[in-house]
Formats: structure tokens, sequence, C-alpha cells
């Protein structure tokens, strides 16, 4: 059963870093028209036992996005300069849009991998009982 438990693991951890992507995602967007706000990414780290990757993954560090943050003029806006430019933020509702649907199309896959697995167990398990 331990490689059944393996494939479990591996799956539920694929949902699990799915699921903080989607969330940052969701984030990004909520705050695009948030002066200043730097969009934040997240990447995946295979998980290790014992110096051994394990075929899970994890969520990594968030980090912010360094590309430059888009210049606004609004000489009426409480942030601007003198010249009437204020930052807004560097996030592209295009990449959001496209990163949530990666994210939930990985998560999905992820939990068609856990019911597959979740059905060879119970198979196996029927057989065994005969």
């Amino acid at each position: 059963m331990s490689d059944f438990d393996t494939a479990i693991g591996a799956a539920a951890s694929g949902m699990r870093a799915q699921a903080a992507r989607l969330r940052h995602v969701a984030e990004n967007i909520a705050n695009s028209d948030t002066p200043g706000y730097r969009r934040k990414t997240v990447s995946f780290e295979a998980e290790m036992a014992r110096a051994r990757p394990t075929g899970s993954v994890a969520a990594g560090p968030v980090r912010l996005d360094q590309s430059p943050l888009e210049r606004i003029y609004d000489p009426a806006h409480p942030m601007a300069d003198p010249d009437g430019h204020y930052e807004g933020s560097n996030v592209d509702l295009l990449i959001e849009i496209a990163d949530s649907r990666e994210a939930g199309r990985g998560y999905e896959a992820n939990l068609k991998m856990f019911d597959q697995v979740k059905q060879m167990s119970r198979a196996l398990l029927d057989l065994l009982r005969r």
C-alpha cells in the first residue's frame, strides 16, 4: 500500500501547491489597481526525504515581481508627484487570468490522479476480499 500512499501524497501536494498559486493570483487581481503594488509569484519546489525526491511538490517562497511599476498621469491623485505622475501596479490582468486557468487545470489534473489512485486501491481491496 505504500505506493498508493506515495501517489496520493504526490497528488495532494500538487493540489495544495496549485491552491497556493491560485490564492496569490487572486490577490494580484484584487490589487491590480493598488498604487505601488508589486505582483506576487510563487514557484514549486520538489520535496525531499532523506536526500531523495519524494515525488511531491510544495509552494516555494513568494517573490515580488521586480518589473517596473506603471507610471500613471493623474495630477489630481493624492500620491501624484509634482509632475502629476504616480506609480501604479505591475499586474497584467491578462497574465493573471492565464495563470489562474493554468493553476486550475493543474489542480484538476492532480484531483483526477487522486481519484484514480483511490479507485485502484478500492479495487485492490475488493480483489483481496474475494
